[in-house]
Formats: C-alpha cells, sequence, structure tokens
C-alpha cells in the first residue's frame, strides 16, 4: 500500500517543535516527495536556531520511517541565514582598511569555518575526487579510483555527494534501499568489497534535485554523519561538479585529507579543473593530482590512436601549477559498457589493461596518504 501525503502530514502533526507546536503548523515543512514509499521532505529554519531543530528533524525522519508503506526516508534540516546590513567594521574609518578589518580568521581559528571540522569515528582517511565542470568521466574515476585502493588491500567506502545527478546507483547496479541500524544511522550498502552510500538510494533517479544551497549541504552532513561506515582506510567521496556548496561543506564539516582533480585534456575542461584546484588550495585541502580521462582514443579494430580531445593538457597543468599527474586514463568502449552494466571495469576486468590504469592511480594516491597511517 502507497503512502499518501496527507497520511505523512498527519503522522508529523504528533511531532513537537521545539515551542512546543505541532511540527505541520510551524510553518517550516517544504514539499514532500514520495516515490516508490521513499519519501523526501526538508524543515527549512533560519540559521541562528537551527540547534534547537536538531532533535526534531530526527524525531520527524523517524516518524516517517515508521510508517506502513514507507520504504525509506530522508528528512534534512536546512539553516539560512536572514540577510542583513554589513556590520561596520573595527577599524574602519581610522586608517585601517576595509580589506584588513574584514580579513577571514587563520586556517583553523577559532573564527574560521575550518574550525567545526571533526573527523568520522573509525574513517582514517577522506579525500575528494572532483572537477570543475560535468561531464569528465568524474563519477566513473570515483569509482574505479575506490576499487583500485581496495585492491591495494585497503578497507574502502565511497560516497556519492553528486546530490544534482548522482550517478553511482547506476554506475553499480544498486537497487536496493540502506537500512537503519538501532542508533539511527544508515547501514552503506556493501558492493564489490565497498562501502557505498548515495542520495540517489533514497531518491528515484528521475526525480529532479532542485535543491537550494542549505538543503545540499544539509544532506551532504547527514551522509557523513548519519552513516554507520565502520572502520575504513579511505572513504572517497565522489562531488558534484563546480566549486560550490558541496565542495565547501564537506571541506569545512571533515578534515579531508586530499582532493583528485578529474578533468579531459581540451582547454575548456582544463580552466574549469583550475578553478576547482584554486579552490581546494584555498580552503588548504591538498591537491593529490590530476588525472585526465578519455586521454586518448585507440581504435580497437586497427589500434590507431586518436586524440580527440588534445592530449597532454592535464599533465602539462600539473606540471604548471606544480602538483601531481596522476596518469591518462583513455576513452575506449570496455569502460563506457562496464560502467553502463554496473560492473565497473576494474571489477569486472581485473586483469586489463584498464584495471592496470586505475590501480597505478591508486597507488600514488595511496603513497601520498602516508601521513594518514592508511595502507
Amino acid at each position: 500500500m502507497s503512502v499518501t501525503e496527507r497520511q505523512i502530514r498527519d503522522v508529523l502533526s504528533h511531532v513537537t517543535a521545539p515551542d512546543g507546536g505541532p511540527l505541520t503548523k510551524a510553518g517550516v515543512l517544504s514539499e514532500i516527495a514520495i516515490s516508490d514509499g521513499k519519501v523526501y521532505f526538508s524543515i527549512n529554519v533560519d540559521a541562528a536556531s537551527a540547534p534547537a531543530w536538531s532533535e526534531t528533524r530526527a524525531r520527524a525522519e523517524a516518524a516517517v520511517r515508521g510508517m506502513a508503506g514507507v520504504v525509506s526516508a530522508m528528512v534534512v534540516l536546512t539553516a539560512e541565514r536572514k540577510p542583513m546590513a554589513a556590520p561596520r567594521a573595527a577599524g574602519a574609518g581610522r586608517g585601517v582598511p576595509p580589506a584588513a578589518a574584514h580579513r577571514p580568521a587563520p586556517h583553523g581559528g577559532a573564527g574560521s569555518p575550518m574550525a567545526r571540522q571533526a573527523p568520522i569515528p573509525g574513517v582514517a582517511a577522506i579525500i575528494a575526487v572532483a572537477s570543475g565542470k560535468g561531464g569528465v568521466g568524474k563519477s566513473t574515476t570515483s569509482l574505479n579510483l575506490a576499487l583500485g585502493l581496495r585492491d591495494l588491500g585497503l578497507r574502502v567506502g565511497l560516497m556519492d555527494a553528486d546530490i544534482y545527478g548522482p550517478s553511482v546507483p547506476r554506475l553499480t547496479a544498486i537497487r536496493d534501499k540502506p537500512v537503519v541500524n538501532e542508533n539511527k544511522k544508515m547501514i552503506p550498502i556493501e558492493r564489490f568489497g565497498l562501502s557505498i552510500m548515495s542520495i540517489g538510494f533514497l531518491v528515484d533517479e528521475e526525480i529532479p534535485m532542485i535543491w537550494r544551497g542549505p538543503m545540499v549541504m544539509s544532506a551532504i552532513t547527514q551522509m557523513l554523519r548519519d552513516v554507520a561506515w565502520g572502520e575504513l582506510d579511505i572513504l572517497v567521496v565522489d562531488m558534484p561538479p563546480g566549486t560550490g556548496d558541496a565542495q565547501l561543506t564537506l571541506a569545512q564539516t571533515v578534515p579531508l585529507k586530499g582532493a583528485v582533480i578529474v578533468s579531459t585534456p581540451q582547454d575548456l575542461a582544463l580552466i574549469d579543473a583550475r578553478r576547482g584546484l584554486a579552490m581546494f588550495k584555498k580552503v588548504n585541502v591538498p591537491v593529490l593530482g590530476i588525472v585526465e580521462n578519455m586521454s586518448y582514443f585507440q581504435c580497437p579494430e586497427c589500434g590507431t590512436r586518436s586524440d580527440i580531445f588534445g592530449h597532454g593538457g592535464a599533465r602539462h597543468e600539473a606540471e604548471r601549477l606544480g602538483v601531481p599527474f596522476l596518469g591518462e586514463v583513455p576513452l575506449h568502449m570496455a569502460i563506457r559498457a562496464t560502467s553502463d552494466a554496473g560492473t565497473p571495469v576494474v571489477a569486472s576486468e581485473p586483469n586489463g589493461p584498464h584495471a592496470a590504469i586505475y590501480r597505478a592511480i591508486a597507488t600514488q594516491v595511496r603513497d601520498q596518504l602516508k601521513d594518514a597511517r592508511v595502507g
């Protein structure tokens, strides 16, 4: 029996808001999305009152999850600061330049967003796989990199943080829904020897994710904190493209050990890759290196190599910027076909040349994480 929005709101009317009144009367609920028993909605409050609403969010999620006909439920708490006039900077007008008066606290200082970082219990190292733009094969790279790290004997998790377009469910052919343990934490899906979590496990792939920045930030924080990751050597996070809220949330929430930038050789992709690289450097996240994806095409019939998108651009960019170049991944039917089939090439063709490329990249990443006591 399918659950209806009215039934969900009836249940939520018995959940109390911080002021003691019914949650449904507080004027904070978003529209409720329902698809095949999967329920999603957000609680939208002002940032100043967000801490008081954390318990309400948890109770609302538990109440909906316990309803007949509900397969899974995700409730995110979004907190937005109300716009206000900028205060006059201390020292302004007394010979202190405005830029100096507004200068942020040093990295990690009490006034820095990085001061809010906290490790995930049991996870030794967290790395981000990012790109400046979409369509460069970032998710395929993330999954096969995770598998390459697994092949090096590491315990690896994969978190799909691409909120707007989660690809990991399709790339892994996972259709299962995560269950919740006794501590109200979601248990990641095990596949290919990896612990995997994606927003796509909770929301149907055809539902558009029309989320504002605070909703993205809240969802990513919940996937980091409300998942029972267990003991992992490395958690690989597949980031959405660009340099927006998701990237900053991750950098400010957990101590990232590094970031891998994925690009194609063409100039347009490299311009965007530079932005991504600069963003991570700005928040003091080490750049582990650049991967040149779709580096070249080799004809399976005649063996002729064609540099469809140019060649060597990412290598040259890495040299120019002084970061490691991790390797070249070709544009090949085997990688595309195995990805579409949900059987990534490192898992389905472990002795093939493409699996060897990803393992070589994984080896370089592992070697750079020695300081994290990984491997």
